[in-house]
């Protein structure tokens, strides 16, 4: 037998348990999987002796639907172990568009996806995965259709529900992008204009996703007190659809309490439906900045937003009711607290402010915090983001143990992100399974690889077996665990030894080989020079 790479004597992990052999590949693939195989030349050996070696891990929660773009190594990704990466999450994504939309889309998406190099020349989902495809990004890349750029494509930016015509021309918008290749469709209840959307809207959407039989994923409307009945509102929509449904970083905003009515509901769900859930493993979030103004601000599009956080009396309206929340409505201002959410992204001119909290930026402006966030809209023009605060860590190990979650990082690419963008993996794995043994190195994998791999029909990944795709992760266990901070967010995690994506080594003993391998799902073959 011949192997381009001969991996030897290594702790081998699947879902089962862990056994020591050799894994030869060839060809992209794994060949043979087995103590002392009988290889006669080999192009690498490498000594796994005291290694783990896992399959390519797979984030199910990942905003680097432009990043590839500008940074096609993606090396907070890769340097933890992710290989596949699944976009487009929250109803948030650059398709589909039309020319209309364009603008908007893009400047919606800046504090989330920020992107100079991107050349939004698509149009449809499949032209833009073709050009994903063409930028040569490092790691694998599944698309999930964003119920947001839908909407928007068919509707614009208005608060309303869609005729008869509109709702088919959404669906027939998302079939066709789940054609070009899409495993899932995503949706984000916070978002505008998807958060815009009723239950029947909703259903007409899930019955498309079901006839190709892809998940929804939501990010629910409301996960502080409404989170129990925003979780409940997808649940009746697969069950009526028959679509499964993911639900995407589940957790509690401030409210503890509801710990056990969480983890009965998810259980209880999984009995009617085909349910799934991620977490990230941390008790902050991260996202855009605007994600704090009351619903009404979102009508109409950025443009309208931006004229309404200048307009005097329409900021005093927001103002108040960021202190005061409004019926229904998650208001993170107040579950979190201005000492509590840090600034991670600004626009010039108001850059300084990265790294500060709103406390301190109304405490050096001598302005109150509400209108310190809208100050910062303004000057920045809608482009800025930020990481809240909302739960104990206590809370976060408890819905991991108890729930099963699968694992998204969430990671976004900001100047100073959340420490999840380069340590999820490893915590999950190095911290909650080698070290505190919360759960078992088997588990983790399950978590990490083989359960995100089934969600999406990824057949070919998710173990490490002859015949899969050769997306290997090599760890040193004594070492493998989280270093990012929320103060030191850049940094990258010990241990890693190796990583391969489809064959191909891309990290190599804590450093990138600048190799760009990655497949993207449905994108056309890539020319390479």
């Amino acid at each position: 037998m011949e192997a381009a790479l001969l991996i030897t004597d290594a702790e081998v992990v699947d879902e089962t348990g862990v056994r020591t052999a050799d894994v030869a590949v060839e060809g992209g693939r794994i060949v043979a999987v087995g103590p002392r195989l009988p290889v006669e030349s080999a192009g690498e050996r490498i000594d796994g002796t005291g290694r783990l070696l896992l399959p390519g891990f797979v984030d199910l929660h990942a905003h680097s639907a432009l990043r590839p773009f500008d940074d096609p190594l993606l090396t907070p990704k890769i340097a933890q172990g992710f290989t596949t990466e699944l976009i487009c999450p929250d109803g948030l994504g650059p398709a589909p568009i039309t020319d209309a939309t364009l603008t908007s889309r893009r400047s919606y998406l800046r504090g989330l996806e920020p992107s100079t190099s991107a050349p939004w020349t698509w149009r449809s989902m499949g032209e833009y995965l073709d050009a994903l495809q063409q930028a040569r990004p490092a790691a694998n890349m599944v698309a999930c259709v964003p119920h947001s750029a839908v909407r928007e494509a068919v509707m614009g930016n208005a608060d309303r529900r869609p005729d008869a015509r509109e709702m088919a021309a959404m669906k027939d918008l998302v079939e066709e992008s789940l054609a070009a290749g899409c495993r899932a469709v995503s949706f984000g209840m916070i978002y505008a204009p998807g958060l815009y959307a009723d239950t029947a809207e909703l259903i007409g959407i899930a019955e498309a996703a079901a006839r190709f039989d892809v998940p929804l994923v939501p990010h629910v409307r409301n996960e502080a007190a409404g989170v129990l009945d925003s979780i409940a509102e997808f649940v009746r929509v697969c069950e009526h659809t028959g679509a499964p449904l993911h639900v995407s970083h589940v957790k509690l905003v401030g409210v503890p309490e509801l710990l056990s009515d969480l983890i009965d509901l998810l259980s209880s769900a999984q009995d009617r439906i085909r349910l799934t859930f991620d977490q990230y493993p941390y008790g902050a979030g991260s996202t855009l900045l605007s994600a704090l103004l009351p619903p009404y601000a979102f009508d109409g599009g950025p443009a309208a937003t931006l004229e309404r956080v200048r307009d005097t009396a329409e900021r005093e309206r927001m103002g108040r009711d960021m202190h005061r929340g409004l019926p229904g409505w998650e208001n993170l201002f107040g579950a979190c607290g201005p000492e509590n959410i840090v600034v991670t992204q600004a626009g010039a001119p108001r850059e300084a402010a990265v790294s500060k909290t709103v406390a301190q930026i109304a405490g050096e402006t001598g302005t109150d915090p509400a209108f310190a966030v809208l100050d910062l809209l303004v000057d920045t023009a809608l482009d800025a983001a930020m990481i809240d605060h909302y739960s104990a860590e206590e809370v976060v190990r408890e819905i991991f143990v108890r729930s099963g979650a699968l694992v998204g990082s969430d990671g976004v690419f900001n100047p100073h992100p959340h420490p999840r963008l380069y340590g999820t993996a490893p915590k999950v794995l190095g911290r909650f399974a080698l070290r505190d043994k919360l759960i078992t190195i088997p588990e983790a994998v399950t978590r990490l690889a083989a359960g995100p791999a089934r969600l999406l029909g990824l057949e070919d990944r998710g173990a490490v077996a002859e015949g899969r795709r050769a997306d290997l992760v090599l760890i040193d266990p004594q070492r493998y665990v989280d270093t990012a901070t929320y103060a030191e967010p850049h940094t990258t995690p010990p241990g890693v030894e190796l990583v391969t994506v489809g064959g191909e080594t891309v990290w190599r003993s804590g450093e990138h080989t600048g190799r760009r391998p990655g497949a993207v799902t449905g994108g056309s073959p890539r020319g390479d020079n």
